[in-house]
């Protein structure tokens, strides 16, 4: 039996533990405390569902160990500076941006990049937080320990945002789903929708990217590339190497999906292009408690978290996927009398995708 050791145990690492199951391979997601004693990671493939973390006894452990996948790419990823610095070494379009060094900097920022500028911290920050949109007027609610810890980007007028998920193998071949188009409220992923069909142009480009990328880090597994819809093209928002919050719809409406796909890349098992055959839609359940009336509507699954329900924290999803738009349609109003009332905005969002 192969195993996988998983370094971080949240939601990631529970639904890697959960596709690893069917295939034969063990996998124990790990807390950054653990006791390496305790951790079984000499026999195991290494990976992570987190892009940073702080020096304990298991990660100094794992640090050194052969068998971490990817363990050079992720201080690259993890921080923006060197990752905003990747695109530019590869040609690829993101957002004009600089670090930000000193407050000085700030009269040559706006005319470099525009009236509005979106700050974020080098490291850290997830779900909106740690980044600020500043205008000229506003610079003060920059916090002073920003300054040589954030980059500043160009405010970007885009239509839409996407996502692509992709994976590579150890021979250096890669698969992708189909772009899924996502919805963000404050910063945090609220809704996507994913068609069998794309926009051609879109994807290729999209796939070209991610190609571009995980090759030069000679990247292996899954990772996640969420964009910007202009009309130049895409623009490369971020990057995360791993499973992502925009390819869950995937657990249910495509033939591998990409937990699955995870362990396969890292594990050296084949590595086919998964089938998508029919729309899926993914809702995030943050701060909202179990409700298992949504289970009455025969298109929903539930993908609970078993964490604490606080306001913000994401602590499942919910899937729905179907061939008959119609249908999907139906159930997502159906479902907009069983989740509180701001979810109402993402669902008609998703119904509108779907027409």
């Amino acid at each position: 039996m192969k195993q996988v050791c998983v370094l971080g145990n949240g939601q990631l690492g529970r639904m890697l533990r959960q596709a690893g199951e069917p295939l034969g391979i063990a996998v124990w997601p790990v807390g950054l405390e653990a006791d390496p004693e305790a951790v079984p990671f000499h026999q195991s493939v290494i990976t992570a569902e987190i892009e940073r973390w702080p020096e304990t006894a298991l990660t100094r452990e794992l640090a050194r160990h052969p068998a971490f996948v990817n363990r050079d790419v992720f201080p690259i990823i993890a921080d923006r500076l060197t990752q905003k610095s990747l695109f530019d070494k590869l040609d690829l379009p993101t957002a004009p941006w600089q670090l930000l060094a000193d407050a000085s900097e700030w009269p040559g920022v706006f005319a470099r990049l525009g009236e509005l500028a979106i700050v974020k911290r080098r490291t850290g920050g997830y779900d909106g937080r740690g980044q600020w949109r500043l205008r000229a007027g506003e610079t003060d609610e920059l916090p002073q320990d920003c300054y040589g810890e954030c980059i500043v980007e160009q405010g970007i007028n885009f239509s839409g945002e996407v996502s692509l998920v992709g994976a590579r193998a150890h021979d250096g071949s890669t698969v992708f789903y189909p772009l899924t188009h996502n919805l963000h409220q404050e910063g945090i992923l609220r809704v996507s929708v994913a068609f069998p069909q794309t926009d051609a142009r879109q994807q290729a480009q999209a796939e070209n990217m991610l190609t571009a990328i995980m090759t030069e880090l000679d990247y292996v597994g899954v990772m996640a590339m969420e964009c910007f819809i202009t009309p130049a093209g895409l623009l490369i928002n971020e990057l995360a190497p791993r499973v992502h919050n925009s390819g869950h719809w995937t657990q249910n409406g495509a033939s591998i999906s990409q937990f699955e796909l995870h362990l396969r890349g890292v594990t050296d098992l084949p590595l086919p292009p998964p089938v998508v055959n029919s729309p899926s839609v993914m809702i995030n359940l943050i701060g909202t408690d179990l409700n298992y009336d949504w289970l009455k509507l025969p298109l929903v699954h539930l993908h609970w978290y078993d964490k604490e329900v606080r306001p913000g924290r994401k602590v499942g999803h919910l899937n729905l996927n179907d061939s008959d738009t119609d249908r999907l349609h139906a159930t997502l109003e159906a479902l907009t009398t069983l989740l509180p009332a701001e979810y109402a905005s993402g669902i008609v969002w998703a119904q509108n995708r779907l027409k």
